[in-house]
């Protein structure tokens, strides 16, 4: 597991918001500031989980999707956001934690 972003629900607009309109989420780009941080406004027709929506949830990448969640309490089943990334969230402690897979990774030897 490697600490991919943080993301945090906010109700203010952000500077770089991005519109995902499959989920009705606005949110920013981690890669935007040094630390990760991910802010997410979420709408009114939005589906996730209401845990997801207001509670703080970090996120790490793993070469194993399957495995990262396997008899976790698994909040958001595998699914692709986006081209190329599988992401999937579990509850832990009370807490959303998010898995993300890339396909374009190669294993290191």
């Amino acid at each position: 597991m490697r600490y991919h972003h943080i993301g945090i629900p906010t109700q203010t607009p952000k500077d770089g918001e991005v519109f995902l309109k499959d989920h009705d989420v606005h949110c920013t780009d981690h890669e935007s500031n040094p630390y990760g941080i991910q802010w997410m406004r979420y709408g009114d027709k939005c589906n996730l989980p209401k845990l997801v929506k207001e509670v703080t949830h970090v996120a790490f990448e793993v070469d194993d999707l399957e495995e990262a969640i396997r008899g976790k309490e698994v909040i958001i089943e595998p699914n692709s956001p986006s081209e190329g990334v599988t992401v999937a969230f579990i509850v832990e402690n009370g807490a959303p934690i998010e898995f993300l897979e890339f396909a374009h990774k190669q294993k290191e030897s």
